[in-house]
């Protein structure tokens, strides 16, 4: 012990530091240590004062993150400037069809109009309550046909009307097979199963493809090249196998109420629009739900339209505007489609809070023709 204190006052003289052990009977004795604030003085100065690694930050530029498209101007051609209006109507022109050659185009109206009343009252014959336990809208009853078919004769013959199938309810939209022998009309009705029926023109049979209907039918199509039928309700989509009889699938379109539907030429995409101002792309090969949600539209979407050979598809709104869009569907199915919005179509004057109700493409040129509330309906080319 005593060479150890020796060594220690020999190494304390040099100017070495060096400690010597103690022993001590608890740990509450050990002293504190007495160059604690020195040697954290020492530890910050050496954070402080020593370099260290410096590392570059990466700066990305916000235009890089957004994904290239391709100019309007090299997606042409497609519809750009207002070269016909067609007038004649004196109501919401609501729906236009076009031919097949493009040569004819039809369109459907509704005219509202109001008279005043008139009343003569005769003595009362008789009284009964019999009839307050009727509903106005029954259903037909059991082994009654609830579509029956006719054919027109005298005048109606000579206007071109061949035949007429009378439906229990209002008709709001008829849909055409791309063979021509069948069609399918829709009856909403949100308390009935008979919404939807499909006619076969050449057996003259009608037949109601659903038991029950869940939800309010707003509008059907048929699969350009499968047997597949399109059901819109408020919210969804459902694909029906008519070979199979059976669902097939369901889109969810994330939306609050449906207002249209298109089906792409090739069959394996979908476009569908709604009231709360959203378009919505389906890829049926990638999921049931949208691969891409469009809201460049104010009001609400009323119709939307593909055409048959070009990229292409349109919707009408409220707000009084057409959009056109390019929308390339490639071969390759790991490589997504190419959405790109081209050109806004304005010429519709908004009347009584209502736009364009109807779009619909020419079959062989890129040109488009919508109606409105304006009892208007207008080409772009």
């Amino acid at each position: 012990m005593r060479s150890e204190l020796c060594g220690t006052s020999r190494i304390q003289r040099t100017g070495s530091t060096r400690f010597l052990p103690r022993k001590f009977s608890s740990l509450r004795q050990v002293p504190a240590y007495g160059r604690f604030i020195h040697e954290r003085f020492e530890r910050c100065l050496d954070l402080y004062l020593c370099p260290r690694q410096r590392k570059m930050r990466v700066n990305v530029d916000p235009e890089d993150l957004i994904p290239k498209l391709p100019k309007p101007k090299d997606l042409q051609p497609f519809p750009t400037t207002q070269a016909l209006v067609y007038r004649g109507h004196s109501g919401l022109v609501r729906s236009i069809s076009v031919s097949p050659s493009g040569q004819w185009l039809a369109s459907g109206t509704l005219r509202c109009s109001s008279c005043p009343p008139r009343w003569r009252t005769k003595p009362v014959v008789s009284t009964s309550e019999r009839f307050l336990s009727a509903s106005v809208d029954a259903e037909p009853a059991e082994g009654v046909e609830p579509v029956t078919w006719s054919e027109c004769e005298g005048e109606e013959l000579d206007q071109g009307i061949h035949l007429r199938i009378s439906h229990p309810k209002d008709v709001h939209q008829v849909t055409w097979h791309t063979k021509g022998d069948y069609l399918a009309s829709v009856m909403p009705d949100n308390s009935s199963h008979l919404q939807v029926f499909i006619h076969q023109l050449s057996r003259r049979r009608s037949q109601n493809p659903f038991r029950k209907n869940k939800g309010l039918v707003q509008c059907v199509s048929f699969h350009p090249v499968r047997p597949y039928f399109f059901v819109a309700t408020q919210r969804s989509i459902r694909i029906y196998n008519l070979i199979k009889q059976e669902m097939t699938k369901k889109l969810q379109a994330n939306s609050k109420w449906i207002s249209s539907m298109a089906i792409h030429p090739g069959g394996d995409h979908v476009v569908c629009g709604s009231y709360d101002c959203r378009l919505s792309w389906f890829d049926l090969d990638l999921s049931t739900k949208p691969y891409k949600m469009l809201r460049h539209h104010k009001k609400a979407v009323r119709g939307v339209a593909y055409h048959r050979l070009y990229p292409l598809f349109a919707s009408g709104s409220d707000d009084g505007s057409v959009i056109v869009c390019h929308g390339t569907v490639y071969n390759d199915l790991l490589q997504n489609p190419l959405i790109v919005p081209v050109k806004v179509l304005r010429g519709h004057v908004i009347t009584h809070d209502l736009g364009v109700l109807d779009v619909k493409f020419h079959p062989t040129q890129p040109w488009v023709f919508s109606s409105g509330a304006d009892a208007t309906i207008r080409l772009f080319s």
